[in-house]
């Protein structure tokens, strides 16, 4: 059973698509799972009143396994992250992130403000034993099978020993979540020789070798989307935040070029729907900020109900395969052997 907390209030179409994401959620995840809408209370009862009573209608059996947590405040995307814990301590955000260590909740998702979860979930999950930064993780679609690319943007410089910390984030994430054993790991480089790249880079190369991951090597940006470089398959790929977010908004802008490119050569919009499917960010929802003691689920601001559904999907993932123990146990183990 999982009991997972949705921030009602956060990004750019709530309350109405996380409100209809945690419905449509509900109707495909097992009746022992729960969802519980944060936010102001009479907003998200009339929300579910306009749902159940029109286009959710059919869905309406599920309205007991939801329940409403009141948080009176909102994080707005002009807020400033650093400050938002103490200005708005009842927001939906920080409310909804709470209710884990009270022994309430299990996980937390939100499409609200990046930077605000990021330092909340710091604040109040706290970090695992050793670790100096938390990672956002990226499931890229590629020519063979997805690729984790991390971190994705909570941090625009990274020093070596972090990078080295994201591997390992990556791998337990890639194990627990896509289903693969033993995953490969790549550094994201210019060249693939061990020598190519930055002073940072270098290092990471050679830390690397010895941080008890199954690394494979240099990545080059041509080997994402084959999934694999010279060496083999890769699941994970390691880069700072800076350089995993230019990839990512480059990711992100792919599909409607394409639309756009292949509409004009008169191909069909729904052969182009289900060519481009894997590019669309609302296939996994979101991407948990790997590192803090608890589930934190990151959603685009621009989520829809579907993509608040499959965030929702993920969190109770996460916490049936016990993806924060694990990462415990890894980063444990890891603080060991190099003692």
């Amino acid at each position: 059973m999982a009991r997972i907390a949705l921030d009602a209030m956060g990004g750019d179409f709530a309350p109405r698509a996380a409100v209809a994401g945690a419905v449509q959620a509900l109707a495909e995840l097992e009746p022992t799972h729960t969802i519980q809408l944060v936010g102001q209370p009479d907003v998200i009862e009339r929300e579910l009143a306009v749902l159940l009573d029109g286009e959710l209608a059919a869905l309406a059996h599920v309205r007991p396994r939801l329940d409403v947590v009141e948080a009176p405040d909102v994080v707005e995307m002009s807020d400033k992250p650093s400050a938002v814990l103490r200005t708005k301590p009842n927001s939906s955000m920080m409310v909804g992130l709470r209710l884990q260590p009270e022994g309430r909740s299990d996980g937390f998702v939100s499409a609200g403000s990046t930077g605000a979860q990021m330092v909340g979930s710091v604040m109040i999950l706290k970090l695992h034993d050793g670790l100096k930064r938390p990672a956002i993780p990226t499931v890229f679609p590629t020519a063979r099978h997805a690729v984790v690319v991390l971190d994705s943007g909570a941090n625009v410089d990274c020093s070596p020993e972090e990078l080295v910390q994201f591997a390992r984030l990556g791998a337990v994430y890639a194990e627990d979540v896509l289903g693969r054993p033993n995953p490969a790991v790549g550094l994201l480089n210019i060249g693939e020789e061990p020598e190519k790249g930055n002073a940072v880079v270098k290092e990471t190369y050679q830390l690397l070798q010895h941080a008890g991951v199954n690394f494979r090597g240099n990545v080059e940006g041509r080997d994402i989307l084959r999934g694999r470089n010279d060496h083999g398959d890769i699941d994970v790929t390691v880069c700072d935040g800076f350089t995993g977010n230019v990839l990512l908004k480059f990711y992100e802008a792919v599909a409607p070029f394409m639309v756009g490119l292949l509409r004009s050569a008169g191909v069909s919009a729904e052969q182009l729907e289900r060519a481009l499917e894997p590019l669309d960010y609302s296939t996994h929802g979101g991407a948990p900020l790997l590192g803090v003691r608890g589930v934190s689920i990151i959603c685009h601001g621009k989520s829809s109900p579907r993509a608040i559904k499959n965030a929702l999907r993920m969190a109770v993932q996460a916490v049936e395969s016990k993806m924060n123990d694990h990462i415990g146990r890894r980063l444990s183990a890891s603080a060991e052997d190099a003692a």
